[in-house]
């Protein structure tokens, strides 16, 4: 354990780095509840219920792999220096650089 207590771990996820992936899924949801409203009738209702269900269940897998994904490459585990404490202090997050589109 004291192999451990030489690192310094830290988390540089802010919400802009979700933002794009809550986005994306609020689209799925709304798409699934325009295509129950397509699907509503008075003979048709399970079916309108079926598809938003399935929506559902089929895209929040996808969503949970992304949150985890994004979260696990936002963890940092960087060596201490000799004489350096793991007190944690406001503002020592590094700035992060915004992504450019290469073309």
């Amino acid at each position: 354990m004291d192999k451990f207590s030489r690192y310094r771990f830290s988390c540089t996820l802010s919400f802009g780095d979700i933002y794009g992936q809550i986005i994306v899924w609020l689209i799925v949801i709304f798409f699934s509840l325009a295509s129950a409203l397509a699907l509503w009738s008075a003979d048709r209702q399970i079916y309108a219920l079926a598809t938003v269900g399935l929506i559902l269940v089929l895209s929040l897998p996808f969503l949970v792999f992304a949150f985890v994904t994004t979260l696990l490459n936002h963890i940092e585990l960087s060596p201490m220096q000799e004489g350096e404490t793991s007190v944690t202090t406001q503002g020592t997050t590094p700035i992060q650089k915004p992504a450019q589109v290469a073309s």
